[in-house]
C-alpha cells in the first residue's frame, strides 16, 4: 500500500532513474576508498577518509538508510577525521 502512495507523489523517482544514481554512487565510494588506501601521508589520509565518509553517508541516503547516514556523518565525515588529526599532532609533538 505504501509503494502505492510514494509512487503517486509529486517528489517520486522513476526506478530507472533510482537504478542508475545508485549504480553512480556506488562507483564513487569505491574510488574513494581505493583513494583513502592509496594515500600514504597521513594528514592527507584523514581528509580524504573525511571526504570518503561524506560519500558513506550519501550512500545510506541513497539508499534510504536515514538514521544510518545521520550516524556516518557524525562519525566517519566529523568526529573520526578531526580524532585522527589531533592524535597526529600529539605524537608529533612528542617525537620533538
Amino acid at each position: 500500500m505504501t509503494g502505492v502512495l510514494a509512487a503517486g507523489t509529486p517528489a517520486a523517482v522513476p526506478p530507472a532513474l533510482m537504478d542508475t544514481v545508485q549504480v553512480t554512487v556506488l562507483i564513487l565510494v569505491a574510488a574513494g576508498a581505493t583513494a583513502v588506501v592509496l594515500t600514504r601521508q597521513p594528514v592527507r589520509q584523514a581528509i580524504v577518509l573525511s571526504a570518503y565518509g561524506l560519500l558513506l553517508a550519501l550512500l545510506f541516503m541513497v539508499f534510504q538508510a536515514p538514521d544510518v547516514t545521520l550516524s556516518e556523518l557524525t562519525v566517519g565525515a566529523v568526529a573520526l577525521p578531526i580524532l585522527l588529526l589531533l592524535v597526529l599532532a600529539k605524537v608529533r609533538k612528542r617525537e620533538e
